[in-house]
């Protein structure tokens, strides 16, 4: 259990920390073609979702009882992209957003299972 909660939480963080970054360092011109709902979405809201994405991916790598609520705050972001996804009518989009829920909500049950 042990390895597969540091296998799963390690490949996560480096996801969420790329995505992260990018959403706090790019501006909105060079996020859009990634990512369409940045219009939609004040640019300080965006960054505000890249922090959390930086900051869920260091909880995951820190000891796997903070790992668990970095995993379900990144699970509960996940929620809420597949909501703004659906309502753009953006369904075929969702695929990823559903694997890293998957991703995340295992990841914290891992990280439980041995605490």
């Amino acid at each position: 259990m042990r390895i597969a909660y540091w296998v799963l939480a390690v490949l996560l963080a480096v996801f969420y920390a790329y995505s992260g970054g990018k959403k706090v360092t790019q501006s909105q011109d060079q996020l859009r073609p990634m990512m369409g709902w940045v219009d939609q979405i004040p640019m300080r809201l965006v960054r505000v979702i890249g922090a959390l994405e930086l900051l869920g991916a260091a909880g995951l790598l820190l000891p796997p009882y903070l790992g668990v609520a970095a995993a379900v705050g990144l699970t509960l972001l996940q929620v809420g992209a597949i909501v703004t996804h659906l309502r753009r009518g953006e369904a075929r989009l969702i695929g990823l957003n559903i694997g890293l829920l998957v991703s995340s909500a295992v990841t914290a049950w891992l990280a439980t299972a041995w605490l």
